[in-house]
């Protein structure tokens, strides 16, 4: 199988792959090390230097910020479980069938994709970096899930697994929550 890369998003020559394709081309360690560096990032700037900025933007600026930054994570976080989901499916934690569970698909795309916020232009630059770092990251997962979509069965409609992510989620909702105001 060969990997092509254009303009930094990757497409599989030949079209759809299987997951086990995916897992042993090492597109998936490359992708997993990229999403959980960038996780990492924005962590780390929106505590420290981001937090620090914002304190000196305008009022539309802040409330671009605000919005961004919560976009930002909300669509790292996707990506993150996106990842972590295929991972248990390699290490044989679950099967291929349940991670195609609609619970594990992509969420959130209409705040993922949709345009920037006004005033968007005006925040920091390090942080238009990160969103628009992960506006390419989203997108070639989503795309990574489509083709591996395409080459397996139904959807399974439970998962052992449902209730530990819940917590995640449930954790993470409430981290934003504390830290950024009401998610």
């Amino acid at each position: 199988m060969s990997v092509e890369r254009i303009d930094q998003d990757v497409q599989f020559a030949g079209g759809a792959v299987t997951l086990a394709e995916f897992m042993t081309s090492g597109l998936f360690q490359r992708t997993y090390q990229e999403g959980m560096q960038h996780v990492e990032e924005t962590s780390a700037y929106l505590d420290g230097p981001g937090r620090e900025a914002s304190r000196n933007l305008s009022r539309d600026a802040s409330l671009a910020y605000a919005g961004e930054s919560m976009r930002l994570t909300t669509r790292l976080m996707q990506v993150a479980a996106w990842l972590l989901v295929r991972k248990a499916v390699h290490e044989g934690e679950i099967t291929p069938e349940e991670a195609q569970a609609e619970k594990y698909r992509l969420a959130t795309k209409e705040i993922a994709r949709s345009a920037r916020l006004a005033g968007a232009d005006s925040l920091p630059e390090r942080l238009r970096e990160l969103i628009g770092r992960s506006e390419r990251l989203y997108a070639r997962v989503e795309r990574l899930d489509s083709q591996l979509r395409e080459q397996q069965g139904p959807v399974a409609a439970y998962h052992p697994m449902a209730e530990q992510l819940s917590r995640v989620e449930a954790f993470y909702r409430e981290t934003l929550a504390r830290n950024f105001g009401e998610a």
